[in-house]
């Protein structure tokens, strides 16, 4: 295990933004062959940063915007992962798919760095 505990910095009032909500959805095949899902809503704490910032792309066809923030964070965030998928993140009016998680549980109490892609593809 490393010895530097980065979650110090992560839980640090003055780093952490408290205003994120996670939406995780569960997908389970009933006997039937249908399928259900149980929805979840879930506010946690991270450090927010900004991963490609906002682009805006012009096709053909015309415009669209992409975006895509960093999360670092001790919830536990998935791009999906068995019958769960990817959480989808809220954070200041904006909504965001996880796309990529990377596990840091080395580092003292663990963390996640989580990218997250703007929903949806607007133009």
């Amino acid at each position: 295990m490393a010895q530097l505990d980065v979650t110090d910095v992560l839980l640090d009032p003055d780093f952490m933004d408290t205003g994120l909500a996670c939406k995780r959805q569960v997908v389970e095949v009933g006997d039937n062959g249908r399928t259900t899902s149980t929805e979840t809503n879930i506010a946690f704490a991270g450090v927010v940063t900004s991963d490609k910032g906002d682009i805006l792309e012009r096709l053909a066809g015309g415009e669209r915007k992409k975006g895509s923030i960093t999360i670092h964070t001790i919830f536990q965030l998935t791009a999906g992962e068995g019958d769960t998928t990817a959480d989808i993140v809220t954070w200041r009016g904006k909504t965001y798919t996880v796309s990529n998680v990377n596990d840091y549980g080395h580092f003292g109490r663990g963390f996640v760095c989580a990218t997250c892609d703007l929903l949806p593809l607007a133009g």
